[in-house]
């Protein structure tokens, strides 16, 4: 046997054992730093893999982006999270925010947050926010040596969310901590610890944003910059958001705006860093920045995982499934199939057409997709534009988290 054919032989054999020993349950440290060996070996052996709790974790393009557009599968969690959390302040938040419910409240709510991602309204957003990326920018040079986590990326989104909802800038201190605590409960496993943090982290944000509720109710800003209040005054054919609702709803839109836009712009940055050419290409053509985001999306997705319940039986890549099958949509597998993205695994900040599915699909689609691309774009070109050199300091620490893919620290220095 000649010794390609061994090389070939060794791959698919290391292949097969990452796909019978993959439990998306039992994940090592190894999978989390990086995961795509994995998925790969998944989408090439098992594409439709039925884990060892009954659940089906896809990897193809094809079938995540299909399940995103059939009405036959649910976005609502009571079913998963009843047992995980119980009775309390996380199984409350969850299936009560716009993410995981179904129409009538997910329509509900949509409707009366677009407004506040129209072009229009970003546009009245873009200065503020580049006025802030440049102030951070500006304490950064003076640093030399800086975390590209907490003095740059976890500062942006957190204000523009404060922004949105009009928090007072001096009671925004807690809001990223509430965030993270909150997000990092929806890993498939959790201990005790991140539960209880997690919890407490929906009853502390809950206590605020009904105190803000009602000085907010009391004083509407009717100039259409301010989301809560839209909320708050807001109907659909009649029909406006409970207090619950509203607190509930605001909570999520800090948690989707946050850790995502956050590791948008941590992970372009690091992939640029990873491959100098593609940094040149920018600093040549920084007119191929809003492609480049869009790479940048589809190489490191923010959320590289979804989950949708089969409401009735359903056919999945060609085997039958039935009603009530809880489904993993690996959004980051799917961005790196090589049928639909030539040479995936490689980072082109010039790819066209590139129809990654890093904000998910069908009536779920991200409702502040434009607003996430307009924080990532603003943040990468400038910083890209303002040093001369990038360069790490270090070894960056990823977030131990598969569902969101980010970095816990990054620390750089510029010149």
């Amino acid at each position: 046997m000649a010794s390609g054919e061994v090389a070939v032989l060794a791959e698919q054999l290391s292949d097969i054992e990452l796909v019978r020993g993959f439990d998306p349950r039992a994940l090592t440290r190894g999978f989390l730093d990086d995961p795509f060996p994995t998925y790969h070996a998944l989408r090439q052996h098992a594409p439709v893999y039925r884990c060892p709790d009954g659940s089906v974790f896809l990897t193809r393009y094809g079938d995540v982006n299909a399940v995103y557009r059939d009405r036959g599968f649910s976005s609502d969690k009571k079913t998963e999270f009843a047992p995980k959390f119980g009775d309390s302040p996380l199984f409350t938040h969850h299936t009560t925010s716009l993410v995981f419910n179904d129409p009538p409240l997910h329509t509900r709510v949509r409707k009366l947050l677009m407004p506040a991602f129209t072009p229009r309204a970003l546009k009245a957003l873009e200065p503020p926010l580049a006025a802030l990326i440049d102030r951070l920018l500006d304490c950064m040079a003076g640093l030399g040596a800086f975390d590209l986590i907490e003095d740059f990326a976890a500062a942006i989104p957190v204000q523009v969310i404060g922004d949105l909802l009009r928090i007072p800038e001096d009671e925004r201190g807690p809001l990223r901590e509430w965030s993270l605590a909150i997000l990092g409960a929806l890993e498939a496993t959790i201990s005790e610890d991140v539960a209880r943090r997690g919890n407490q982290a929906v009853a502390d944000f809950s206590c605020y944003l009904k105190d803000l509720i009602d000085k907010r109710s009391k004083a509407l800003i009717e100039d259409g910059s301010d989301v809560l209040s839209a909320l708050i005054a807001g109907d659909v054919d009649g029909d406006r958001l409970s207090l619950e609702e509203l607190v509930q709803n605001c909570i999520f839109l800090l948690n989707a705006g946050h850790e995502t836009t956050t590791n948008l712009i941590s992970n372009g940055i690091a992939a640029l860093l990873d491959n100098p050419d593609q940094l040149a290409l920018l600093r040549d053509r920084p007119e191929l920045i809003n492609s480049a985001v869009e790479e940048f999306l589809r190489y490191e997705s923010s959320n590289q995982l979804g989950n949708r319940r089969a409401i009735k039986p359903v056919s999945i890549g060609g085997e039958d499934f039935p009603a009530g099958t809880l489904v993993t949509l690996c959004i980051g597998a799917a961005n790196r199939d090589p049928a639909v993205f030539a040479d995936p695994d490689r980072l082109d900040i010039s790819r066209t057409p590139n129809p990654h599915l890093a904000f998910g699909g069908g009536t779920h689609t991200c409702a502040g997709m434009s607003l996430a691309r307009m924080e990532g774009r603003i943040a990468i070109d400038r910083m890209v534009r303002r040093f001369e050199t990038l360069e790490r300091r270090g070894s960056p620490v990823r977030g131990g988290r598969a569902r969101f893919r980010g970095f816990l620290n990054y620390p750089m220095r510029a010149d």
